[in-house]
């Protein structure tokens, strides 16, 4: 190792622990507030349609930190049948090594973990701000150090962590060093940072795209605020992490054409909503959405009929969209080649 890359990993190692005992436990109560506070806002525009799911499916509530926490992150990471997850079998089997190897957390210290998660989110989210890739030997030197036997359990919570509230994916992308890298979700392009200290945002984007679906394709100010509220982010001041929600809502998405927000139509009150703009439904669709939001309550997809429905249509006509786009391609091809020959049997 270089002595420049030596001083890098001690620039990391004291910026990640210059904190006092008390700003630790803060970060770390920061960091599973914002987990449980994203179940909980996730929760309360799907909670009518929870109602039609089968009684023997578990679904997360704001409580389930336990649950959230150990088993069902390992279900989420290894989960194999959806588009925006791991796809090749080696990552397949990289991660139910490592989902198999997760130790008992009643038998960890959860004070201990919760810091050492808050500190490995910390250290993804610098390596992503300077668009560097993260070694397991960085993860294991830099941040983990006497916990190492616990890796695997600090590892998969901080990735989901990324996942939830951030709207990243940690994926490996050398099997050999073990080296992984950080990507946005549900095939969306825009992470939302503003500036050097700026967060990435895609998990506030995928929650508002999923309200603006559960409420009929069209959600009104309201009914988003309300939602943000219950995360702690107000349209009245800037949020400690994501900074300026309401700028970011209704400008920087709509500049963006992720959002379209407009006055309702024929209301005598001065209201206004949101709609999905045009960059999402190129980007993403609603079953990857629905997907996603269906994941984070531990699962299916058939506990939201109508809205499950709705997506395999969009599905449909997309895939007749492209076939169509195709056929055209072909005829033109086919066009372009008889309209060749046809020159030349003339000369």
């Amino acid at each position: 190792m270089s002595q420049d890359q030596e001083r890098l990993q001690c620039a990391h190692y004291q910026q990640l622990h210059s904190h006092s005992e008390s700003q630790d436990l803060e970060v770390s109560q920061i960091s599973q507030a914002l987990e449980v506070t994203f179940l909980s806002s996730s929760h309360s525009i799907m909670s009518d349609n929870m109602k039609e799911a089968s009684p023997s499916k578990k679904t997360s509530t704001p409580d389930s930190t336990q649950s959230f926490c150990s088993s069902s992150i390992a279900n989420a990471v290894t989960s194999s049948n959806k588009p925006d997850e791991i796809s090749s079998s080696q990552d397949e089997e990289d991660v139910s090594s490592i989902s198999q190897a997760v130790p008992d957390p009643e038998n960890v210290p959860i004070d201990t973990l919760d810091k050492k998660v808050a500190l490995l989110v910390n250290f993804m989210l610098l390596k992503y701000q300077t668009k560097e890739s993260i070694r397991k030997e960085d993860m294991l030197k830099i941040v983990i150090r006497e916990d190492e036997d616990h890796f695997s359990e600090i590892f998969l919570r901080a990735t989901e962590r990324m996942e939830m509230i951030f709207g990243l994916d940690v994926k490996e992308v050398d099997h050999i060093s073990h080296c992984y890298g950080l990507f946005i979700k549900l095939g969306l392009t825009y992470d939302g940072m503003l500036g050097e200290d700026s967060q990435p945002k895609t998990g506030l984007l995928i929650l508002i795209l999923g309200v603006i679906f559960m409420k009929g394709n069209r959600a009104t100010e309201e009914e988003i605020w309300e939602v943000l509220n219950l995360m702690g982010i107000y349209s009245e001041r800037k949020h400690f992490i994501f900074g300026d929600i309401k700028k970011f809502i209704t400008k920087e998405l709509v500049k963006e054409k992720y959002l379209e927000y407009r006055k309702v139509a024929n209301n005598d009150i001065a209201q206004y909503e949101f709609l999905w703009g045009p960059r999402t439904y190129a980007e993403t669709s609603k079953m990857r959405v629905l997907e996603f939001l269906a994941k984070v309550h531990g699962t299916d997809l058939s506990a939201f009929p109508s809205q499950y429905k709705e997506a395999l249509k969009d599905e449909e006509q997309r895939a007749q969209a492209r076939n169509s786009i195709r056929d055209d391609s072909t005829s033109m091809g086919t066009a372009s080649s008889t309209a060749v020959s046809s020159s030349f049997s003339h000369i």
